[in-house]
């Protein structure tokens, strides 16, 4: 499907075109998608190292956060991080489960944390990345798998905020990213 209408965004000094996507008949979105994007993710990732507050670990939600989280571990020393994953998977030694309602994705999602990661989360910095924050519902998730785990949230931070998450005093962001209208007009 060819979109006939991208917005163009420049964000860590890499300019790219985003296309428009419709949310319903009245509101879109632009898609931004870091995935497979390693020049995007590298510069994002240190744009918003430059500005994290101090922090032990890093969490996201799979999948979009997780090769920029991967980044920011990397760049920063290698880092352990964690990733709140969409299932429980074999491996796990049991989970921590939150749900959450994202725009992007249809019904309600589940957000799961390793037992093991949850322990030594358990009285550390954790610092919440996410590639864009638009409603906060996947940050609230993550917010209280940190709660559950006894971690402490030190910052929570996005490479773009979208449309009224942009006034949000407790999110740090590189771009702010307009929500449009049916006929593709930056609606904030």
């Amino acid at each position: 499907m060819k979109h006939p209408r991208y917005y163009p965004l420049t964000v860590a000094g890499c300019a790219r075109e985003l296309p428009l996507c419709p949310l319903n008949d009245r509101v879109q979105i632009a898609g931004f998608v870091m995935l497979g994007d390693p020049e995007l993710t590298t510069a994002c990732a240190a744009a918003l190292l430059e500005r994290a507050p101090e922090h032990d670990f890093i969490l996201t939600a799979e999948a979009k956060g997780i090769p920029l989280a991967h980044e920011m571990a990397r760049l920063a020393g290698n880092r352990p991080y964690f990733v709140a994953r969409k299932a429980p998977k074999l491996y796990m030694t049991g989970v921590t489960e939150v749900r959450v309602h994202s725009i992007t994705t249809a019904g309600e999602q589940r957000l799961y944390l390793d037992s093991a990661d949850a322990e030594r989360m358990r009285g550390k910095r954790i610092l919440i990345v996410d590639d864009v924050v638009s409603t906060g519902e996947s940050l609230r998730a993550l917010e209280a798998l940190v709660t559950r785990s006894g971690g402490v949230i030190c910052g929570r931070m996005a490479v773009l905020a979208e449309g009224e998450a942009g006034r949000r005093a407790d999110l740090i962001y590189l771009e702010p990213l307009p929500l449009f209208d049916a006929a593709g007009r930056p609606m904030n």
